[in-house]
């Protein structure tokens, strides 16, 4: 069974926001297990930082990465590695909107009706968003 999960790296934000892009960028992936994930994040100094943390994860049947990446290349703005030498060629790495993660939360619990839709965006939000995204 794989585990789709999504990671931050508080220096690839840094980063990233100094560049212009933006410091809400994540990287989403297919691992065996998260914890094999977060090793290879981490050790495999992906996008050139050590400081990786996983902030969401779902188990599926089975999941192909390259699959899940184009899929949520339709919704978010996914980070060309190829223009940015810093990030050394990593894919899945995706610069994300908090006004998408914020609307799409908005619309979830107005439609489970829920009386209170005030949104305050977590780590947790933005990955369970991308992973919703990338699934569906």
């Amino acid at each position: 069974m794989a585990v789709v999960y999504v990671a931050s790296s508080k220096g690839l934000g840094e980063w990233a926001a100094d560049v212009g892009l933006t410091k809400h960028v994540y990287k989403i992936g297919v691992a065996e297990n998260a914890a094999t994930a977060l090793t290879a994040l981490n050790e495999g100094r992906v996008a050139g930082e050590g400081d990786w943390k996983i902030i969401a994860k779902e188990k599926v049947e089975a999941a192909d990465e390259e699959a899940l990446i184009g899929r949520l290349a339709h919704k978010e703005r996914m980070v060309d590695p190829a223009l940015y030498p810093k990030i050394k060629g990593a894919r899945g790495i995706f610069k994300v909107k908090p006004a998408n993660v914020e609307n799409h939360i908005i619309v979830k619990r107005a439609l489970a009706g829920e009386e209170d839709i005030a949104v305050k965006l977590k780590p947790a939000d933005i990955g369970g968003y991308l992973i919703h995204n990338a699934l569906h």
